[in-house]
């Protein structure tokens, strides 16, 4: 079985939300998608944004790593999903995954005119594990809704709430699929 595991907002949480409500880091994320690239860029060179756009601040969320551990345990391969395209930052999130004794597994990500899916669709999983993406537009940034019709059919979604971790998800693998 393969898990395709998204990375940001799924299992990872920039360190100064660890302590915040859900709904406080929905609220500032979407705070931040009304400003222009400048604006943002300014307000991160401002320390007033904490997490925007510091990768290397992220932890993970709850114990996914041992959930994660758990089904690799049961023979299921493990790829994850970044939502970075840049190497320099697709790296950060490699390293972070070292970092935090996550189990070994493919880290993909968009390559120049991809879209998720695309990137869904060439792997094919058995199962997406991706969060509902609420701070930044739901559904239409997600990987799931958009992958074609006949490959959906055979693929198990699990949408969790953004940045609220995956640690209610059943440990085995074979529950996973009927989740």
């Amino acid at each position: 079985m393969k898990i395709l595991v998204f990375t940001e907002g799924t299992i990872f949480i920039h360190k100064r939300w660890v302590n915040l409500q859900r709904a406080e880091i929905v609220k500032l994320v979407k705070s931040w998608s009304s400003l222009s690239r400048e604006e943002l860029e300014k307000l991160k060179n401002s320390g007033t944004a904490p997490g925007l756009g510091d990768y290397t601040g992220s932890v993970p969320i709850g114990d996914c790593v041992k959930k994660i551990q758990t089904w690799k345990k049961q023979g299921a391969t493990i790829m994850y999903l970044t939502s970075r395209t840049k190497a320099e930052e697709i790296q950060i999130i490699k390293e972070l995954l070292k970092k935090y004794h996550f189990p070994e597994g493919e880290l993909l990500f968009r390559k120049v005119g991809e879209e998720y899916k695309d990137v869904a669709e060439r792997t094919f999983p058995d199962v997406i594990v991706e969060d509902d993406c609420e701070s930044i537009g739901g559904e239409s940034e997600m990987t799931y809704p958009h992958i074609k019709p006949e490959m959906k059919a055979k693929i198990k979604a699990i949408v969790v709430k953004e940045f609220g971790g995956i640690d209610h998800l059943p440990d085995d693998i074979t529950e996973l699929l009927r989740y």
